[in-house]
């Protein structure tokens, strides 16, 4: 047996999870199942943005969402915007974990680009990843899309190693954006500061934190209330993702760091 196959007595009804490296990927339970992401939604969404700012529909310091705030200040959660209300404080003030933020951000995009903005998503990130099984349609950008581990693992190669963004573009988006905000992670508590990229929630050196202990300060990824998850170690050349059917709850942050942890040390 190996450590994915721990999955197996995790406290849900059906779970998936595959460990990318390099050329090798493997995989365990249903892979094919198609689960809701919640808030992994954002890293496809974010992409989608990515790949706008490189063709130049988007730009990420032009005007968006509350006044002062623009598209880097949405995807970094710096906007100000509460987590599903309106303004809270100016942006820059602190990191406010936003669903409202990206649902601005999708709006913003569909607006600049002429199209729906699940229809962006899907002709920039899920039909050149032949995702499909992956959907948003015209759901929430921020926790709206369906996918399995088959086709996240495609995305979290593409993480690895760019093809659709430049190497440069993820490095900015895998960095921090408006360092030195303190703020909540959900779930987690309160982390001083809580560092975020374009998109993208960095590990640094936060505690508690979902992802393992033996993962890098650079690790960056997400995790979303429908009890999934999907983090890259650059540093180890290593991505793990698991999709599930149970709410994300203390079962998945007691399961999920030490199930890292064992993978880390597989690889």
């Amino acid at each position: 047996m190996g450590p994915l196959d721990a999955i197996a007595d995790w406290p849900v009804d059906h779970a998936a999870a595959a460990v990318i490296s390099g050329g090798d990927r493997r995989m365990a339970g249903p892979t094919e199942r198609v689960f809701d992401l919640a808030s992994v939604t954002k890293l496809l969404s974010a992409y989608a943005a990515l790949v706008a700012v490189e063709e130049g529909t988007l730009d990420l310091d032009e005007p968006a969402g509350p006044p002062g705030s623009t598209v880097r200040h949405l995807l970094a959660h710096a906007s100000g915007l509460g987590f599903d209300t309106g303004v809270l404080v100016a942006p820059e003030r602190k990191r406010i974990y936003s669903n409202t933020g990206f649902e601005e951000l999708g709006d913003h995009l569909a607006g600049r680009a002429g199209m729906p903005f699940g229809r962006y998503v899907h002709e920039a990130v899920i039909e050149p990843l032949t995702m499909g099984a992956t959907d948003l349609g015209d759901r929430s950008p921020a926790h709206g899309a369906r996918s399995s581990v088959d086709d996240l693992a495609r995305f979290a190669a593409e993480l690895l190693a760019p093809r659709l963004v430049a190497e440069e573009t993820l490095a900015l988006a895998t960095t921090v954006q408006f360092p030195g905000l303190d703020g909540v992670l959900p779930g987690f508590g309160a982390q001083h500061p809580n560092d975020w990229g374009l998109g993208f929630e960095l590990r640094d050196h936060k505690a508690p934190h979902w992802t393992g202990e033996a993962c890098s300060s650079d690790t960056y990824g997400h995790f979303g209330a429908a009890g999934t998850f999907l983090w890259v170690d650059p540093d180890a050349g290593v991505a793990l993702l698991a999709l599930t059917d149970r709410p994300f709850g203390p079962w998945a942050a007691e399961t999920w760091p030490a199930f890292s942890d064992a993978v880390l040390a597989a690889t």
